[in-house]
């Protein structure tokens, strides 16, 4: 196997290649994925991979417009135990919990990504678009190296808690590895983003800038505009996130609808354009670049959706009219795969949801930041404020809420706890700001007691065995990706 030991003390930037050591946090579950592996390939694996879950603590729906986010990496991860071999260009894999998930087995000199036509991917096209990505990123150094692959997983499935991305941005990095190439955190973020559009998902970065970028014990404030860029944010002394998941499962890739939001902000940005008479309107399809262009504040830029986006509904004839383009135009140049059924477009709401969430992150960060110089009972209101705000605007005008999510956050209402929906949307997790351990721990009480324990007998025979514990549970800041050998 080609390695990349190099790396190894050349900093954050790069995934160094660490040794396995007791005192790893995820060394249980690498012991029994190793025997695992063993008893799969009869070998021992040749090195270990960790990629984390993610929480948005703020930002929702924005970097798809190359907006800033404020995620934060959870414990919860996706791990793989590799071996490779030079002579035999097929990929292994075989995951642990084969009650869910079936092993699959392909040949690398022939790698196809069969999307169905209805459903979501099966979950291996996941790993096959990793690997499809570092294929690409190399070009004509690629070589097709056979990898046998042990895979396991205590991320939510389809929980807003970004399962998929982790997946995809752990083959993505076992790849990376096994080819030789230098692990560069940054690059390899941008390689799971962009690779993720092999199973039909338009990533707008924020789920593997996390997996890649993140640091223990802080929230990461994540930029994509000029470049990709991090800057860890200390959260407020004694808060406590907490993740609860609604249990409605939602998968992007199997719905239009998170890519009917990103079709819906490329249209309103170019109608935006045109109005403001740029001779160049017509490049673009990002609200940050439109920004960028006419010097635009936050306020100044909902003014303007205000002013120009004066329907709550637009046809495809509106658009057509207003953009100068045939019907043909707007599906080729706008519709992706799966919105080329769209008929109506709500770009005044989107937009505005756009603008006035990304305006949120900032003050957020701004609010942690002082923080560190004092701590004000009132600035930490004014951060559940914030929270409570991104949790309506998605609710209302980006349509990505669900009534058993809105059941979650009424409870967290009730017990004076701000929280919101995270994530996609349409199901998955809501995630609450708790000021103190302890409060947290009174709040998860009061969610298995109010929510959990009223859920229907199938899913009660399930969780409840655990105490909901895999279900709603608190949470702090984890590591980003990580790469260990024996």
């Amino acid at each position: 196997m080609a390695t990349s030991d190099n790396n190894v003390g050349l900093g954050d930037e790069h995934v160094a290649v660490q040794k396995l050591q007791p005192q790893a946090t995820i060394y249980e579950r690498l012991l029994k994925l190793g025997a695992f592996f063993k008893q799969q390939y009869d070998a021992e694996p040749e090195f270990y991979v960790r990629v984390p879950g993610r929480v948005n603590i703020i930002g929702e729906h924005v970097d798809y417009c190359g907006y800033s986010v404020l995620p934060m990496a959870v414990e919860q991860s996706i791990i793989l135990a590799v071996g490779s071999n030079p002579q035999k260009a097929e990929l292994q894999l075989r995951p642990l919990d084969k009650g869910k998930f079936q092993s699959f087995d392909s040949d690398l000199n022939a790698l196809d990504i069969k999307l169905p036509k209805t459903g979501g991917p099966a979950w291996y096209n996941y790993y096959l678009c990793g690997i499809k990505g570092v294929q690409e990123q190399l070009g004509k150094k690629w070589r097709p190296i056979g990898m046998q692959v042990a895979l396991s997983g205590n991320v939510p499935l389809a929980a807003g808690l970004s399962s998929s991305s982790a997946l995809v941005s752990a083959a993505v990095l076992a790849t990376a590895h096994v080819q030789g190439m230098q692990l560069d955190r940054k690059l390899l973020a941008s390689i799971s983003a962009s690779c993720e559009q092999y199973i039909g998902t338009h990533s707008g970065g924020m789920d593997q800038a996390i997996a890649y970028l993140a640091k223990k014990g802080c929230a990461q404030h994540i930029e994509f505009h000029p470049k990709l860029k991090g800057t860890p944010v200390t959260l407020p002394a004694g808060s406590c996130f907490v993740v609860a998941n609604s249990l409605v499962q939602k998968k992007k890739a199997a719905s239009s609808d998170y890519n009917e939001r990103v079709v819906e902000c490329r249209l309103a940005t170019r109608w935006l354009a045109k109005s403001q008479k740029l001779p160049n309107w017509q490049d673009f399809i990002r609200f940050i670049d439109l920004e960028e262009e006419c010097n635009l504040d936050n306020a100044a830029y909902a003014q303007l959706i205000e002013k120009q986006l004066r329907k709550s509904l637009y046809t495809r004839d509106d658009i057509c009219e207003a953009l100068g383009i045939t019907e043909q135009q707007l599906e080729k140049d706008f519709l992706t795969p799966s919105t080329q059924h769209m008929q109506q477009f709500k770009l005044r709401q989107r937009a505005l949801h756009v603008i006035q969430e990304s305006g949120r992150v900032v003050k957020f960060r701004q609010i942690c930041e002082q923080l560190q110089r004092r701590a004000s009972k009132q600035d930490i209101e004014q951060l559940g404020k914030l929270m409570q705000q991104s949790h309506a605007s998605l609710r209302e005008l980006y349509e990505c809420s669900h009534p058993d999510l809105e059941r979650l956050v009424a409870l967290s209402t009730k017990q004076g706890v701000s929280a919101r929906v995270t994530g996609a949307g349409w199901g998955g997790c809501i995630v609450a700001m708790c000021d103190s351990v302890s409060a947290a721990a009174d709040y998860v009480k009061v969610l298995k007691r109010e929510y959990y324990a009223q859920l229907p007998a199938h899913l009660l025979e399930r969780y409840q065995p655990n105490d909901f514990n895999e279900v709603v549970f608190a949470t702090v800041p984890s590591n980003g990706a990580e790469l260990f050998v024996q």
